[in-house]
């Protein structure tokens, strides 16, 4: 058995931002499937899908920070990102509730995610890939990126712009031409389509700017937050 399979609770205390008696109360009560091994309890990778954690919060974390992350929420590169959005697919159509809505909330994170690859191919900042992590029993969807954000990647195609808040209107409003990735799918504005007639809401943060989109409606809500943000983070409820 290779270690990089499981973690010790002292790993996974740091992994939760919680005390190590805290990860034990969690394995009494059997909120965490753990397994003896020796003298300690040891948590497989792959069980932890069903453990209690607040994804956008670490998402959070994550690209506020020059910090690694755990395998299981970080895709190295698009292929893998596409893999695991492929299985939270036939996991979303499973769940009879959801199922209408599974190829649509695959879409659009496929859309949120790709859109992360595309832009910052060649130009990470510091660690390539993203953060893509979701629980759906909470009926939500986290991504997340440390690239160089909105505002700088469409600063190369219209230099007018200002700030995070308006280059945040433009990705999700404006088709801008000559702009390669717009030809497939058209983008953020694909995903601001797909809210708009669907039970499905986003929240959108890249610099000091945050998008809100409600699902079912056109309307648009940007405003600036107190912290600021390197690359993109989004969170999907439905």
């Amino acid at each position: 058995m290779k270690s990089k399979d499981f973690y010790t609770t002292t790993e996974l205390a740091k992994i939760l931002k919680i005390s190590r008696i805290a990860v034990f109360n969690k394995i009494k009560r059997e909120e965490i499937k753990a397994q003896k091994m020796g003298r300690n309890f040891v948590i497989f990778k792959k069980d932890l899908e069903n453990i209690d954690v607040n994804l956008f919060k670490l998402a959070q974390d994550w690209v506020s920070s020059k910090k690694e992350f755990p395998e299981e929420f970080y895709c190295q590169n698009s292929s893998i990102f596409q893999a695991r959005v492929s299985k939270m697919e036939i996991l979303i159509t499973q769940k009879k509730k959801n199922k209408k809505l599974s190829p649509l909330l695959t879409s659009i994170t496929g859309e949120i995610g790709n859109n992360s690859f595309d832009h910052n191919l060649g130009q990470w900042l510091d660690i390539p890939g993203i953060f893509f992590g979701y629980d759906l029993d909470r009926r939500q969807i986290v991504l997340a990126d440390r690239g160089v954000g909105i505002l700088k990647t469409l600063k190369r195609v219209k230099p007018e712009l200002k700030n995070h808040k308006e280059a945040l209107l433009t990705a999700f409003t404006e088709v801008i031409s000559g702009r390669k990735p717009e030809a497939r799918g058209n983008g953020l504005k694909y995903v601001r389509k797909i809210i708009s007639k669907y039970p499905i809401n986003l929240i959108f943060q890249t610099g000091n700017a945050k998008l809100t989109l409600r699902g079912g409606n056109q309307d648009i809500n940007i405003e600036n937050t107190t912290n600021n943000i390197k690359g993109c983070i989004a969170l999907i409820t439905y």
